[in-house]
Formats: structure tokens, C-alpha cells, sequence
């Protein structure tokens, strides 16, 4: 294979899918001959198709040194165009490819049907949609690379396993709470704990503790999830995390407002089953729209545990909470949503007690 795609919505695990493919491709050789990477930068919003690449101009641009650096995309033809020097092989990796317009896309598609021998190229998604020749090239001649899941815990098990490092059922949990869904910081946590310790390490959860650093970030479903389960300190934590945490693919915090949209999805969700049709996960599933049944059981037992009367209660919460964010009562934001969260959690818990 000479052309690969990697793909995935994380960007730092998509990048250090980057890193092994080119790890793979190049082994012990010399990258500093055989490793050609680029980024191509983003267009110019003139509202026009035409636009090129900011850097992509007429004008060469001066390094610091005074040497003349070709623009992206010159140098990307440069590199595909040149046979391996000194080496085996070489490497040509092109990121954000989204940002490559319509004539270059084409040039590269053209050379993905009848590449250079001994010379690999690595497409890396991001910056946008990928234009239509390019995509249709790589998805006819190239090799699709993606992390094989962006999971926190499963994406710690790899990078441990990888590092020759242990850690005991304790403080993987640990972690994986204190991280939440930025798996992002997984790989340079373990790189950490890594060059700390040595390979080989069976490490505690002291050991890993002190090095965690900032609570991650938390998924909307998360926190509704933690309501239905009626567990208040739970639900306040994920609250928390949405509206002050940010990761590589969360790079703002949630706006109040954006959690109050996701609550009430969520409760007319339910609204919708509190039907006395509704008896079965398959008519559940039928209601809410759902492919499987199997994924309709929890709304479903959410619903019976609140009842009609305790979704009418929901619903006046979510909405007197609604006004107080647009300044009804002049309460800050932080604790209209305290109240809100802790409020329909408790509720959710006195129901499972009934």
C-alpha cells in the first residue's frame, strides 16, 4: 500500500495514529531524510470556490534563517515528485486535507492512481470536508487508518499495554473518572508515568495521583444519565465538568443554555413514553424513533420510575429554570443549573425509593 487515510474525531488520537503509521512505514530509518510532513493551512473566506490556501501564494516565504520556504502545497508536489534520498523509502504526510482546494485536490488523486515507487503518502482528515477527487481517490487506493476506538478506558488499556506499564483495577478507575471523555490526555499521561517510573513498572495509585492533573471532560448524556440514576453528587460533578472543562475535541466549555436544550430533549423524550400503549422496549423504541430495543430500556424504566406526575414536575423545573438563566430572579447561571441538576436528581432518587 502507498496512500493511507487516517481518520478519527480526536484530534491528538488521530495524530498519534499519525505517529504509528509513520513508525511503522520508516522503522528505525532516518527520519530526518525519509519524513516529509505538512499542514495545509486554511483558505481565504472570501466567498469564493477559487481561493487558495493562505500560505499557498506566488511569494516564496523566508525562514528565520533566511532560506526560502516553499508553500504547502509546493512543497507536498516537491516531495511526492522526489524519490527517496539516502533512503528506503520516504514519507510524505499531508494534514488538515480538508483545506486543500478543488485543482490541488485533483493533482494529488492523479498521483494516489499512479504513485512514485518507494514513496508513501499519508492523508490526515481535519480542517473541513475532503474534496470530492481526493476522497474519491483515497477511498478507491488508500489504506483507512483510525483509532480503533476513543474510549477513555479502552484507549488507556492500549497506551499502558504499549508502555509495558501496570496499573491495579483501583487506580484505572481512577483515571478514567478523573479523565472522563478526554481520552486525548490518556497518551501523555501514560508517557508520563512512562519516562517517571521506567517500562515495566507496576505502579499504585498514589504513584499515578499526583500526576492527573485538571478534572476532563464530561458528554452531555452523562449527566442526564447521572439524574436517572438519582445520584446527586454524581450529577453536580458533571455538571461541573460541562460548563469549566474543555478538551482538543470540546475546545469551549458548554453555555448554560446548551445543557438546558439537552435536559429538555431528554425529559420530552420520556414525555413521549408515558403512554399506557407504551408497554414493551420494542414500542418504546418504535416511539422515540430507535433502531434496536435494547437501547429504548432505560428511557423506558426512566419513565415508569417518575410517572406522569413526576414528569410534570421535570417539566416545571426545566422551565422555571429556563426563565431564571434569561434573568427572571437576577440568580447567577452556575446556580440556577446547581439547583436544577440537584433538584431533578433528587427527584429521580425519592422515585426509585417508591
Amino acid at each position: 500500500m502507498t496512500t493511507y487515510l487516517v481518520q478519527g474525531n480526536d484530534p491528538v488520537l488521530r495524530d498519534r495514529e499519525v505517529q504509528r503509521l509513520v513508525q511503522r512505514l520508516l522503522g528505525k530509518g532516518d527520519h530526518e531524510f525519509a519524513l516529509d510532513d505538512h499542514t495545509m493551512a486554511a483558505r481565504r473566506r472570501s466567498g469564493t470556490d477559487a481561493d487558495t490556501a493562505t500560505t499557498d501564494n506566488d511569494e516564496d516565504d523566508r525562514g528565520g534563517d533566511g532560506s526560502v520556504e516553499l508553500p504547502a502545497f509546493a512543497a507536498v508536489v516537491n516531495a511526492l515528485q522526489s524519490p527517496p534520498f539516502m533512503t528506503p523509502c520516504r514519507v510524505v504526510v499531508v494534514r488538515e486535507i480538508g483545506n486543500i482546494v478543488a485543482d490541488q485536490s485533483r493533482w494529488i488523486a492523479e498521483w494516489i492512481a499512479d504513485p512514485l515507487p518507494d514513496v508513501h503518502l499519508v492523508l490526515v482528515s481535519g480542517g473541513g470536508r475532503t474534496p470530492g477527487a481526493l476522497d474519491k481517490a483515497a477511498k478507491a487506493h488508500a489504506e483507512v487508518v483510525a483509532p480503533a476506538t476513543e474510549k477513555t478506558t479502552d484507549v488507556l488499556a492500549r497506551e499502558l499495554k504499549d508502555a509495558n506499564l501496570r496499573l491495579p483495577a483501583e487506580a484505572v478507575s481512577r483515571v478514567a473518572a478523573h479523565l472522563g471523555d478526554d481520552a486525548a490526555r490518556v497518551p501523555e499521561l501514560v508517557d508520563l508515568l512512562q519516562s517517571t517510573y521506567g517500562e515495566d513498572s507496576v505502579l499504585d495509585l498514589e504513584a499515578v495521583e499526583s500526576y492527573l492533573g485538571e478534572l476532563g471532560t464530561a458528554g452531555r448524556f452523562d449527566l442526564t444519565n447521572a439524574i436517572d440514576r438519582g445520584d446527586v453528587p454524581a450529577a453536580l460533578e458533571v455538571l461541573h465538568r460541562l460548563l469549566t472543562a474543555t478538551s482538543a475535541s470540546q475546545p469551549r466549555p458548554f453555555h448554560p443554555l446548551q445543557i438546558m436544550a439537552t435536559l429538555v430533549y431528554h425529559y420530552q423524550r420520556l414525555l413521549r413514553l408515558d403512554d399506557p400503549a407504551v408497554v414493551t422496549r420494542e414500542q418504546a423504541a418504535d416511539a422515540l424513533g430507535m433502531r434496536s430495543a435494547g437501547g429504548a430500556r432505560f428511557p423506558l424504566e426512566a419513565a415508569r420510575r417518575l410517572g406522569t406526575d413526576g414528569l410534570r414536575e421535570a417539566m416545571g423545573l426545566l422551565a422555571a429554570a429556563e426563565l431564571d438563566l434569561r434573568g427572571a430572579h437576577g440568580l447567577d447561571e452556575r446556580t440556577v443549573m446547581d439547583v436544577l441538576v440537584a433538584r431533578l436528581a433528587a427527584m429521580n432518587r425519592r422515585a426509585t425509593r417508591r
